[in-house]
């Protein structure tokens, strides 16, 4: 099932969901297919919206209904799309989180990717990731 995820009520939440950017089902048919056996899809995108309200849109979701389950989808090199990733910062800072399995994908064509949290992290900080790649030799400076 799909679902534009900013006029999905608050409290019409499934326990397993999948969140993400609107672009993926025309750009990665396949991936779509395969993550709609699995999960309600909510779809939005950040180029339309802003994240502070996508973030207090799934806030109001998870508080109000038992969520098990997120996984963040978006496409590979999307400026717009990155964002989706970061919502998992604010997602842990409110109560209960732990106990929701969060995961970050992208697509690409190859695939889905899984994205561990501390390369999200890192990708927010540039100064670091900057220092990080000068440091395994990867830049010269």
């Amino acid at each position: 099932m799909k679902k534009d995820l900013m006029k999905t009520n608050c409290y019409d939440v499934e326990e397993n969901m999948c969140i993400m950017g609107s672009c993926t089902q025309q750009m990665f048919p396949e991936i779509y297919e395969e993550l709609k056996k699995k999960y309600t899809i909510y779809e939005v995108c950040l180029e339309q919206i802003h994240l502070n309200m996508v973030i207090t849109k799934i806030i109001g979701m998870i508080v109000r209904k038992k969520v098990k389950n997120i996984i963040f989808v978006s496409v590979d090199k999307s400026p717009h799309c990155v964002q989706l990733h970061y919502i998992v910062t604010e997602l842990r800072k409110i109560k209960d989180a732990e106990k929701i399995n969060i995961e970050n994908y992208v697509a690409t064509d190859h695939g889905l990717i899984d994205i561990p949290f501390e390369v999200i992290s890192i990708s927010k900080n540039l100064s670091k990731l900057k220092e990080t790649l000068k440091n395994n030799n990867i830049i010269n400076e």
